[in-house]
C-alpha cells in the first residue's frame, strides 16, 4: 500500500461495497488500524493499493464527522465512478459535463449489483457523492479548479422551501445548483401503521428488544442517535434540576459526540427529546434484565451486549441491524429503525403538532427536511373523497 495509509489493514470483506462493472478494479473496503483499533473507508484498485484521492476524500468525511453510514455509501459510490472511467476510457480528474452525462445514462440504463433498475433518488445520490469528490479534489490542489467548477451553474430559485432566507432583496435566491440532475419523485416516507408497531412488539421477546422499539417510536431518534446514548443523557424525573438540567419532564439528550461503538448523532446541535410513559415503563424494565445479566461488566451507554459476547459492550450498528432483520423475519413485512422515526413524525403531523415543533423533536436543521410529512398518503386521498361522496346524491 502507499505511504499515505501504512496503518490500514483490510477486514477481509466485511461490509464491502464492490462496483457493479465486471472485471473493473476498484472497490470500496473498510479497513481497521493496528494502532488504534480505528475504523476508516478507502477505495483499492485491483491489485489492493489504495487510490490516494478517494481515499483522502473519505478520511476527509470523516474528519468533518459526517455519519458512518454516509461515509460507507459515498465509498462505493466514488468506486463505482471510479470503475466507469476506467471501463470507457474517461480520465476522472478531467472529466468534463458530457462525460458525466454518459456516467449519469449509464447508471439509470444499468440495473445495480442487486438486479434492480436505479429510481432516480439513487442516481441523484451518486451524482451528489461524485461531485463532492471532485469539489474536494479541486480544493486540495489534486484536480483542476475548473474541472469542479463546470459541474455547477448558477440558477435563480424562483420558489424556495419552507424556512429559506431569501434576504432582504432576495440576493440568496441566486445559488450554483448541479447542473446534472435526475428526475425523482419524493415518496412520502415509509413509516409503520399503529396495527403494525403491534406486530412488532408482538414479536419482541426481551426488555431490551421492547425497549429499543418503544425508545425509537415515541421519540423519533436516528438509530445512531439512539446507539449513541449515555445514561447521564437520559433524564426520567419529573424534575432534573438536581442534575443540573432545567428542561422540565421527562426527556432524553440527544448529543454529537464520539462513541465507543462508532455510533453517532447526526446532527451537531444538541437537543432533548420528552419522554413518554411507555419509555419510562421499558427502560426500567431494561434496567432490570440488564443488571441480572451483565452485573459488574457494566457501560456508561444506554444500550449493551446481553445476549452475546462481549456481555456489556456497547451495542454497534450491525448488531442493531441483526435486531431489526430478525424482526422484520417474524413479522413478515419490513422492519427498519428509520421506520420508526417516520412513524413518530407522521403521528405527530396527523395529531395537529406545528411543523415547527416536530422539526425541533426530529433535530432537522432545515424545514424543508420535515415539510414532507405533510404529504398526501393514497389512504389519506382517498378517506378525503369518499367522505365528501358520502354526503352527497346523485340523480
Amino acid at each position: 500500500m502507499p505511504h499515505e495509509y501504512p496503518e490500514l489493514v483490510g477486514t477481509g470483506g466485511y461490509v464491502r461495497h464492490v462496483t457493479e462493472l465486471i472485471n473493473v478494479p476498484f472497490r470500496a473496503e473498510r479497513a481497521v488500524s493496528p494502532r488504534d483499533g480505528g475504523v476508516w473507508w478507502v477505495v483499492l484498485d485491483a491489485e489492493l493499493v489504495v487510490h490516494r484521492e478517494a481515499s483522502a476524500f473519505l478520511a476527509c468525511l470523516q474528519g468533518a464527522d459526517r455519519s458512518p453510514h454516509t461515509i460507507r455509501a459515498y465509498a462505493g459510490r466514488a468506486a463505482l465512478f471510479l470503475g466507469w472511467c476506467a471501463a470507457t476510457g474517461v480520465d476522472w480528474r478531467r472529466v468534463d459535463l458530457a462525460q458525466l452525462a454518459r456516467f449519469k445514462r449509464w447508471l439509470e440504463a444499468t440495473p445495480s449489483r442487486a438486479g434492480r433498475a436505479r429510481s432516480g433518488s439513487t442516481v441523484n445520490a451518486i451524482l451528489t457523492a461524485v461531485c463532492e469528490l471532485l469539489r474536494f479534489c479541486a480544493r486540495s490542489g489534486l484536480v483542476e479548479t475548473a474541472v469542479a467548477e463546470r459541474l455547477s451553474e448558477p440558477r435563480w430559485l424562483r420558489f424556495t422551501p419552507p424556512g429559506f432566507d431569501a434576504g432582504e432583496s432576495g440576493q440568496f435566491r441566486a445559488v450554483r445548483a448541479r447542473a446534472l440532475k435526475a428526475r425523482a419523485e419524493t415518496p412520502f416516507p415509509e413509516a409503520l401503521t399503529g396495527e403494525q408497531v403491534t406486530v412488532v412488539l408482538g414479536c419482541c421477546r426481551r426488555p431490551r428488544e421492547h425497549f429499543m422499539v418503544i425508545l425509537l417510536h415515541d421519540t423519533g431518534l436516528r438509530i445512531g442517535e439512539a446507539l449513541g446514548l449515555r445514561r447521564l443523557d437520559m433524564h426520567l424525573l419529573p424534575d432534573s434540576r438536581a442534575l443540573g438540567c432545567m428542561v422540565v419532564g421527562a426527556h432524553v439528550h440527544v448529543r454529537h459526540r464520539a462513541n465507543p461503538n462508532g455510533a453517532l448523532a447526526k446532527s451537531r446541535f444538541p437537543r432533548t427529546v420528552p419522554a413518554s410513559d411507555a419509555v419510562l415503563a421499558s427502560y426500567a424494565d431494561y434496567q432490570h434484565e440488564r443488571d441480572g445479566l451483565v452485573g459488574e461488566q457494566d457501560s456508561e451507554m444506554v444500550l449493551v451486549n446481553l445476549y452475546r459476547q462481549p456481555f456489556g459492550a456497547p451495542m454497534t450498528y450491525r448488531a442493531a441491524k441483526g435486531f431489526f432483520d430478525r424482526l422484520a423475519g417474524g413479522c413478515g413485512f419490513p422492519v427498519r429503525p428509520h421506520m420508526f422515526r417516520h412513524s413518530a413524525a407522521t403521528n405527530w403531523v396527523r395529531a395537529g403538532t406545528d411543523l415547527d415543533v416536530v422539526q425541533a423533536l426530529l433535530g432537522h436543521a432545515s424545514l424543508a427536511s420535515t415539510s414532507v410529512y405533510l404529504h398526501a398518503r393514497d389512504e389519506d386521498k382517498r378517506r378525503a373523497v369518499e367522505a365528501v361522496a358520502a354526503g352527497r346524491q346523485y340523480r
